[in-house]
């Protein structure tokens, strides 16, 4: 052990280099106690400190999510390419002998959300064989929510990132009579049109793309895991959740929603270049449903 210095026949540049080269000493100790610690809790199966990272850079969903940057262009009449949805005449106040110049337009953006409620008085009528006949609704018209309602809802949730209680303290301020279940509803019942617009979207860029790329990544939801597959290039994009990532299901993904399979002479050429069984391949080849050459 180093001795004791005389602190008070030291200078004052003595006493600073004295107090740093403690302080570096401690952080040494501190950074050693530290990994002590770890490698004990290791040994005795327990989990050891979390790894926090530093802060990085937002991710690209993150910028995604902000407006663009950069200089707006100016120049020209920005309102004359916007729709007019209403016209207000506003009164001047003048005196008699005055000439009437026409109008000098102002523009006013701004957005209406309020409750609107439609009452859809149906036709009913009476056949001579006692049979009633209504007026089928629309087929915008699903359930008792219409379409703007739906989208506004999935817009906010989806792209917004409101939270289901958010959502509905929002509608019921706007004097929407609506529900939590109800919200839920709407977010997750009869979406069958979005699954199969996502599932022409893979069908069309996988068609005509002439490269593609895949990836997948993996997180744990209500205790299981789950698996996020993204196929696309420069023109798509697909991405799909399911629970494995086995070449199988990697497979059934790239069906795009088929469940056929064909064997033709350039599959069975395939197979045979990769030596696969004989006898299953001449029983491919000789099935009666294969595609004629």
């Amino acid at each position: 052990m180093a001795p004791t210095p005389d602190i008070d026949g030291m200078s004052l540049t003595d006493l600073k280099a004295l107090v740093a080269q403690l302080l570096e000493r401690l952080a040494d100790q501190e950074r050693t106690i530290i990994a002590l610690r770890d490698e004990n809790a290791r040994l005795k199966g327990q989990k050891g400190r979390p790894d926090i990272k530093p802060p990085i850079t937002p991710s690209g969903m993150d910028k995604a999510s902000q407006p663009p940057k950069g200089p707006r262009r100016g120049g020209g009449n920005k309102t004359a390419k916007r729709v007019i949805h209403e016209d207000r005449i506003i009164k001047a106040l003048v005196r008699p002998g005055c000439r009437f110049k026409g109008y000098e337009s102002f523009v006013v953006q701004n957005l209406v959300l309020r409750a609107h409620v439609i009452r859809f008085r149906r036709e009913r009528w009476l056949t001579p064989d006692g049979e009633t006949v209504v007026a089928p609704l629309s087929a915008d018209v699903r359930g008792h929510f219409g379409a703007e309602l739906r989208r506004f809802v999935l817009v906010q949730h989806h792209q917004g990132q409101v939270t289901v209680a958010r959502l509905v303290m929002q509608l019921r301020a706007m004097g929407i009579d609506v529900s939590k279940r109800q919200v839920m509803r709407m977010l997750i019942g009869d979406q069958e049109q979005f699954v199969a617009e996502a599932r022409d979207v893979l069908r069309a860029g996988l068609a005509t793309a002439a490269w593609i790329t895949v990836d997948d990544t993996g997180a744990r939801h209500k205790g299981k895991n789950g698996f996020c597959t993204q196929i696309g290039n420069d023109h798509f994009a697909w991405f799909v959740a399911t629970g494995s990532k086995s070449r199988l299901n990697f497979l059934e993904l790239l069906r795009a929603g088929y469940s056929d399979y064909v064997i033709n002479d350039e599959a069975l050429g395939y197979m045979r270049g990769r030596a696969l069984s004989g006898p299953v391949i001449a029983q491919l080849a000789a099935h009666a449903d294969r595609p004629c050459s």
